[in-house]
């Protein structure tokens, strides 16, 4: 699955059209808690959270990203969209929460990433 699919099955908005959104995405982690997802995330994943600080993009620099989903309607600030274009890391945000996110996701064959 790629990220234009994602997008459309989650009515989401691209938040850095910069960016190439053509990435595969083979799986994907949901949390608000980084430290949960310091310790969960070992291979190239997608990131669902409600986490809209600074913190998100810098894990970026620490595990393999392929893109970030707000939930919630939630909207980053400037400081950090122009911190995921320089990193050109996708950014897309849902009106839906965090768990229907990753419910149909899963339902669409994405699967969990591995612990």
């Amino acid at each position: 699955m790629n990220l234009c699919e994602i997008v459309k099955l989650l009515e989401g908005e691209v938040l850095t059209p910069e960016v190439t959104m053509d990435k595969e995405v083979p799986c994907a982690f949901a949390s608000d808690l980084i430290s949960d997802i310091l310790m969960c995330t070992q291979e190239p994943a997608l990131l669902l959270t409600g986490l809209t600080n600074t913190q998100v993009i810098r894990l970026s620099d620490m595990i393999d990203l392929v893109a970030i989903i707000f939930v919630r309607g939630k909207r980053p600030s400037y400081e950090l969209i122009e911190m995921a274009q320089e990193r050109n890391l996708p950014l897309i945000t849902t009106n839906y929460t965090l768990y229907r996110s990753s419910g149909i996701l899963y339902n669409a064959g994405l699967r969990s990433c591995k612990t």
